[in-house]
């Protein structure tokens, strides 16, 4: 019995998840991937995240832990704060946070009260659940003032966020979000914040990859705290970072994370983010970064040039916003169209939009997935013409012989650029 159970592979053991396994692979190495919040991690990663680190429980943090045996737990936890910290030149950096949204959970608990006043980027606009919308633990346990962007240029509006921070005098202030495509004015932001006393925290979920790639903005020199997650352009394990310089707020950090919303560290998925972070330091890295850039800019001329309208009229990140109701259709039928042809996105709402999904007029779109895969200035302006194609089509009512070409098409650049092989 105790034989077995160390040596019977998951094939074997639960035929159900292992073809659910396989599934999700072929899927993946079939499909192009243009969901801006994900990635594909490298098989180092995958190696540690399949590691049996996995089978050891740690509370607290190196060289202070509440378990013994965490000799080598340390060394793993150890060499992901030490990446974080060089990557993004930060004094502080705590690895253990199971997402982004924990990570900004942990900020929150370590320095508000519920009831008080957080001014964010409304969720229309580009910020995210974890910012204060409604249905989230932020939105029910704080007061929650939206700031938005400007409706003719689809920017962030400062003058009217000063506005509200002077008259609300918010606790704390979030830059960065889920779907904003343009750089963010951090010192701006800054400036608003010192203006009523608030904390600046920076969500840099999406653009860290590009952040540490050197081709985005950082808002370490301005921002109190800055938040992330190590998927998305940073390609890592699935979980988040907390950075800064302010020395005076360590210690609340630390003990918002451990023991204040979470308790054991995953430490398998702290290996495949120190892996993740190792290879961001490199550069090979940056080049990559540069590429997702690059890709992102030119998926959005090429929609712009077949009438596909696009937010913001650009991109400044990775991040390509659709606004699909230029094609007549709404963000779930373009999600769904693009899917029948193995081109996976999400449907998004875009400022001012509906409160309801299912009326959402926007389709957000990624080029950090397919960079990664390797599809470069070529394959990307392929892909917009498939997309602007069948967007036209679509709007012909007559989809079935171009959604035939499009996947056949899609199948012929997936293998010539295959993943996990």
């Amino acid at each position: 019995m105790t034989t077995a159970f160390f040596r019977t592979h998951l094939a074997t053991r639960d035929p159900l998840i292992f073809d659910a396994l396989e599934a999700e692979k072929k899927r993946q190495q079939g499909q192009i991937e243009l969901i801006a919040s994900e990635n594909s991690v490298s098989f180092a990663s995958l190696d540690a995240l399949g590691s049996v680190i996995t089978n050891k429980t740690v509370e607290g943090y190196p060289g202070n832990r509440f378990h013994g045996g965490a000799d080598f737990a340390d060394v793993v936890e150890q060499a992901a704060i030490d990446r974080a910290k060089a990557l993004f030149g930060v004094s502080y950096a705590n690895v253990q946070p199971h997402s982004g949204t924990q990570a900004n959970q942990a900020v929150f608990f370590a320095l508000l009260q519920p009831g008080d006043t957080v001014l964010s980027l409304d969720l229309a606009s580009g910020g995210h659940l974890s910012h204060g919308a409604k249905p989230n633990q932020s939105g029910r346990w704080f007061k929650i003032i939206p700031y938005g962007v400007h409706r003719d240029t689809g920017r962030i509006d400062y003058d009217a966020a000063e506005a509200l921070a002077i008259e609300h005098q918010p606790k704390l202030l979030i830059a960065g979000g889920s779907s904003y495509p343009r750089e963010i004015d951090f010192a701006r932001m800054r400036q608003i914040a010192d203006k009523v006393g608030a904390i600046f925290l920076v969500d840099m979920a999406h653009f860290a990859g590009l952040v540490a790639g050197g081709v985005h903005p950082s808002p370490v020199p301005f921002a109190d705290i800055v938040t992330c997650t190590t998927t998305k352009t940073l390609r890592g394990a699935r979980g988040g970072l907390i950075l800064s310089n302010r020395e005076d707020l360590v210690k609340k950090l630390q003990a918002a994370v451990f023991p204040g919303v979470q308790g054991s560290a995953h430490l398998a998925t702290i290996a495949g983010k120190a892996v993740a972070l190792g290879e961001a330091l490199t550069d090979e890295f940056k080049v990559y970064a540069a590429n997702v850039k690059a890709n992102a800019h030119l998926l959005a001329e090429t929609l712009m040039a077949r009438g596909v309208a696009i937010v913001s009229g650009g991109t400044d990140t990775h991040v390509v916003l659709v606004d699909v109701s230029s094609k007549g259709l709404s963000g779930q039928q373009a999600q769904d169209l693009l899917y029948k042809v193995d081109i996976t996105s999400n449907k998004n709402p875009i400022p001012f939009d509906s409160a309801k999904p299912s009326e959402w007029k926007g389709l957000r779109l990624g080029s950090s997935a397919g960079t990664t895969r390797g599809f470069g200035a070529a394959e990307f302006a392929a892909i917009g013409t498939m997309i602007a194609d069948l967007f036209d089509a679509a709007q012909a009512g007559e989809t079935a012989e171009v959604e035939a070409r499009i996947k056949a098409e899609v199948a012929a650049l997936c293998a010539r650029f295959p993943i996990y092989a």
